[in-house]
């Protein structure tokens, strides 16, 4: 449902982004930095002949003027897809910035203040609070990135540049600035309210353009469908584990399991069985005791190999896993929901790993950069492209290795100087 994710986790969420075509999440460009000067025409003459494809959607002339006349296109989208993703992780690190004490204790507040809602939502979609919690984290942050500039621009200015100059996709990027138009013809958003990734997708659970069409749900009844607004966004994405998903009501998203080394060569998430049939192969629940829903279907996984962390995954993780197909993302949603919850970490833990920094010890970390003179662009216990980059520049100057802006325990003592 989102657009390309430039990674703004930290501990904002994951834009890796992904741009959905048909319903399928993330897929990474790779537009040149030049890819503009690919165009076969300059942009005010491309802006007129695109007018022709307006009208064949059904555009007025007065929307297509109010949105496209002395529009600038936002050339800058090229350089940020061909940079992605800057930084790259691990998974254990992935889960950790992603799952940080900041977002559990973020999710634990959304989800007191926000409680009635989604116990409408589950009854109402069948979806329940851990996915539909563990989505928002990722996307938004809780709604803390749904306005926030260092994450998103009006959509308008990326999208005409993608549907003019990107050379690759660019039929994919014409028919989602049509579909924004369309938007604003519809009367749900003004052009300059439309704010988003550098690649449109929007609100809390960041809808690309053709989603909030197709999906979105005027749920509180305002009169209009907006991503902006808690419950509809919530409830199109609900609608979109439905439909594009095949979400199962009352059905967890798996199961944290141990599993014997007999089993290991079908941990390839492929092979389809019942839970009680992968019991018969040695499959157990981590924690012991038996598995809830016996005759489900599930997927053996094994992320990081038999030693870390292993699970049976049923058709709701790979439900979430439909709103971007990454199987790190999707754990990431189900066992952020799960946390948020109240739920516990892994059992597990993953091989050359390291447990995440507490708030108060990112604070420190945060505290002690700026004091070096790195920007993190704040103290708030949130590790975001910011804190990313200001950790990154202190490892090469550190000559701590990898520099890959990770805020590691070794970062910390580093920067408390007992390496």
């Amino acid at each position: 449902m989102s657009a390309l994710r430039f990674d703004r986790s930290g501990d904002a969420a994951t834009l890796t982004r992904r741009a959905f075509v048909g319903g399928a999440g993330v897929l990474l460009l790779g537009i040149p930095v030049a890819g503009a000067q690919t165009a076969a025409q300059p942009f005010d003459a491309w802006v007129a002949t695109f007018r022709a494809r307006a009208r064949a959607r059904g555009i007025s002339d007065q929307v297509y003027d109010r949105v496209m006349r002395g529009l600038e296109p936002d050339t800058s989208v090229y350089a940020r897809d061909s940079a992605q993703p800057e930084f790259r992780e691990q998974l254990w690190q992935y889960l950790n910035r992603r799952i940080s004490e900041w977002r559990i204790v973020t999710g634990q507040a959304a989800l007191k203040k926000n409680a009635a809602l989604l116990k409408r939502l589950e009854k109402d979609f069948g979806v329940e609070p851990d996915v539909l919690l563990g989505l928002w984290g990722m996307e938004s942050a809780f709604g803390e990135l749904v306005d926030d500039p260092d994450h998103m621009r009006p959509v308008f200015p990326s999208l005409a540049a993608l549907a003019w100059g990107e050379p690759r996709r660019r039929k994919y990027w014409e028919t989602e600035l049509l579909n924004a138009l369309a938007i604003v013809q519809r009367g749900w958003a003004e052009p300059d309210g439309m704010l988003g990734s550098w690649a449109g997708a929007m609100g809390h659970t960041q809808w690309m353009p053709e989603v909030w069409l197709n999906l979105g749900i005027d749920y509180d009844g305002d009169g209009r469908v907006s991503p902006y607004e808690v419950g509809d966004a919530l409830a199109g994405s609900s609608r979109y584990l439905i439909k594009r998903g095949n979400y199962q009501r009352g059905l967890p998203w798996g199961f944290e399991v141990a599993m014997p080394p007999s089993a290991e060569k079908a941990a390839d998430a492929k092979t389809n069985r019942t839970v009680e049939d992968w019991g018969k192969l040695g499959i157990r629940p981590v924690e012991g005791g038996s598995f809830s829903h016996p005759k489900a279907r599930a997927r053996l996984w094994a992320p990081t190999g038999a030693e870390g962390p292993c699970f049976l995954l049923t058709q709701n993780f790979f439900a979430v896993r439909s709103y971007n197909p990454s199987m790190n993302y999707a754990l990431a949603v189900c066992h952020l929901g799960d946390r948020v919850l109240g739920g516990p970490g892994f059992v597990t833990p993953f091989p050359g790993g390291e447990r995440a920094l507490t708030l108060v010890e990112v604070q420190e970390v945060q505290k002690r950069l700026t004091r070096a003179g790195f920007d993190t662009g704040g103290v708030d216990g949130r590790v975001g492209n910011m804190t990313m980059r200001a950790v990154r520049a202190f490892q090469q100057k550190a000559g701590i290795t990898p520099a890959d802006g990770y805020a590691s325990l070794d970062v910390l003592n580093a920067l408390r100087g007992t390496r």
